[in-house]
């Protein structure tokens, strides 16, 4: 049996806006499915934000994809959101963190501590660092 671990990966890239508009529309939750590739999101809870927060996105084409699953853990409006993902297949957590550059500019850093087995990471590493990086282009894009 292969051994899980904590896999990281993390992306940054500076937005041209204010952290206070980078923050509004990353946390709206539904609308992350206008820029993540191939992924619809929806809130789960009844609560829409804050911790404990659940939110779930299934990624993929038509019923072929994969569900991922997740629970705010820290808040920090507009400057950090945790997320433990707690579903049977993707495990670990994410954090969108925002530091204002300057009033029109804002450096966006996301990052994930993957469970995996360390050769499945380096397998699908790639098409999700690849997929986030195009996702979070499109997600600055939008700004402009």
């Amino acid at each position: 049996m292969w051994a899980m671990r904590s896999n990281h990966i993390a992306i940054s890239l500076t937005i041209d806006a204010p952290v206070k508009e980078v923050w509004d529309l990353l946390v709206d939750w539904e609308k992350q499915g206008e820029w993540m590739l191939q992924t619809k999101v929806w809130v789960t809870s009844q609560t829409r934000d804050g911790i404990g927060t659940c939110i779930s996105a299934f990624t993929g084409i038509k019923s072929f994809g994969i569900l991922d699953t997740m629970q705010v853990s820290a808040w920090a409006p507009p400057y950090k959101c945790d997320v433990i993902h707690t579903g049977p297949i993707i495990k670990g957590s994410g954090r969108f963190e925002l530091h204002q550059i300057n009033q029109g500019q804002t450096r966006f850093d996301w990052s994930e501590e993957v469970l995996a087995p360390r050769a499945v990471f380096i397998f699908i590493s790639p098409g999700l660092y690849l997929g986030v990086r195009l996702s979070l282009a499109r997600f600055a894009r939008s700004f402009r």
